[in-house]
């Protein structure tokens, strides 16, 4: 049975504390978690903070650049072994993870490399009062050590996400992925060592939240900053723990985001779009859609042509062929994401299709499934139009003008991100302007340029990711006045 360690210094540190890995697609236990104490955080704070202080801190950046390549290139190398652990943990299509997890895994380092290598800074030059002259400069300097806390949706790439920037810029980090999603934050501890990168730098701690390694990374106070992919409760914990000390905190939230349709928008495109945005992944992806406004004249031929899409899909374990949906990460989970369906159904939605589990054989009879589900016939103050499921579900409800889809995709408390279908170009304009996220796709989703800003409005995040954004959290600019 796998054993997944805490990685501390360069080292794979075992406790006497361990906790259940099980499979998503049959709840089979693959292995067991070394959960880090008070001491293991402790230990890797002390060991970045070592890193920070030593041959990491003194690096040239076109050293570091080399290493994080060579990070990426290992990563690639070693694709099979990080497809195979992401598959384990997640239970997800091997298409899926293929095509994106792992190539956006590896690619997260060499963006990053690439952006801190060639960014700017600013220089002015001044009169002085004596009628000289002076000159001012900016220098970027590290935060610290970063405590990188991560969801279990899409492991690597999230993880790599923060850590890559967070290195790029000279910084030493301490990860703590999620207790469903080990294994691929515990691998990339290998790659470290073997491509030279100095012990100390990558830090991994395993467990939970609170009274875990969650907790204890998130309070201590040798960390300088705290960057948090996950829901926006266990942000609002993570913020009050990092108002000691006044630390900086980078957040991607929850969502519950909008799709909308409008009558002239090329259909089939929109409902290929809107079938990958609500149920890719089975659901669990934050930017995904769980709110769909269409315009009336298309509305019921739009709900039939979803459910069509819906329907389509198929459910099953990721290496069988033509599978497209996989499982709910945990039991625990599929719960949550069952009492929603329930709760639909009892609030008086119509059930357009799904809403509950589908028939699996022999050991998938066990496993973390749930059928993909659309539901109609809900106001905007019902539960599941309000609160993120992170299923493979949505509402679908009518509109007229394009004031009131505006009105709607805003009547939420969330502002992550919307995508729009329409063949206006001033109506596509209208809405990117007036919808209140932080992402917004015209005639697409999940298209992504790694150099532009990704994070959320409202209950969905603070600060943005990206590009030279990235650096506004990762390093801290320092002025030089120098008289001459």
């Amino acid at each position: 049975m796998k054993q997944f360690h805490n990685f501390i210094g360069g080292e794979f540190v075992a406790t006497a504390r361990t906790f259940e890995k099980r499979a998503p697609v049959d709840d089979r236990v693959i292995g067991l978690v070394h959960e880090a104490g008070r001491a293991e955080v402790d230990a890797a704070v002390h060991a970045a903070r070592r890193a920070l202080k030593g041959d990491w801190g003194r690096m040239s950046v076109v050293r570091r650049v080399e290493l994080l390549y060579a990070v990426a290139d290992e990563i690639n190398r070693r694709f099979d072994d990080f497809l195979a652990a992401e598959i384990a943990d997640t239970g997800k299509p091997k298409s899926l993870a293929a095509h994106v997890d792992i190539p956006r895994g590896a690619a997260n380092f060499k963006v990053f490399a690439d952006i801190v290598k060639n960014v700017p800074t600013e220089s002015f030059e001044m009169a002085t009062p004596d009628g000289g002259t002076a000159l001012s400069y900016a220098l970027r300097s590290p935060l610290g050590v970063v405590a990188v806390v991560c969801p279990w949706n899409l492991p690597l790439l999230l993880m790599t996400w923060k850590v890559g920037p967070a290195l790029a810029c000279g910084n030493t980090v301490v990860v703590k992925p999620s207790e469903e999603t080990p294994a691929t934050a515990t691998l990339l501890g290998e790659v470290m060592n073997k491509v030279g990168v100095p012990p100390g730098v990558y830090n991994v701690v395993h467990g939970f939240g609170p009274d875990s390694a969650g907790e204890f990374l998130t309070r201590h106070p040798g960390v300088n900053g705290i960057t948090f992919t996950g829901e926006t409760r266990t942000g609002e914990a993570i913020m009050a723990a990092a108002a000691k000390g006044v630390r900086p905190v980078s957040f991607e939230l929850g969502g519950k985001n909008a799709a909308v349709v409008f009558a002239g928008a090329d259909f089939d495109k929109a409902v290929a779009g809107i079938t990958r945005s609500a149920f890719e992944n089975c659901g669990q992806v934050c930017l995904g859609t769980e709110r769909v406004y269409v315009q009336r004249p298309i509305f019921d031929r739009f709900v039939a042509a979803l459910k069509a899409s819906a329907e389509a899909l198929k459910v099953g374990p990721s290496d069988e062929p033509g599978v497209t949906l996989g499982p709910l990460i945990s039991a625990e989970h599929k719960r949550k994401v069952l009492s929603y369906y329930e709760r639909a159904r009892a609030e008086g939605a119509t059930v357009i299709t799904g809403g509950g589990v589908p028939a699996m054989g022999g050991a998938f009879a066990a496993g973390h499934w749930v059928e993909p589900t659309i539901w109609t016939g809900l106001p905007q103050t019902a539960t599941i139009v309000r609160e993120e499921i992170f299923g493979p579900c949505c509402h679908i409800a009518p509109f007229d003008t394009v004031d009131e889809a505006i009105a709607l995709a805003n009547d939420t408390d969330y502002g992550l991100a919307t995508t729009v279908w329409t063949s206006d170009l001033g109506t596509a304009h209208r809405a990117a302007r007036e919808i209140d996220v932080g992402l917004c796709w015209i005639n697409s989703w999940f298209l992504r340029d790694l150099r532009t800003a990704f994070g959320g409005a409202k209950a969905s995040g603070i600060g943005r990711e990206g590009g030279v954004h990235s650096l506004e959290f990762y390093t801290e600019l320092r002025n030089v006045m120098v008289k001459l």
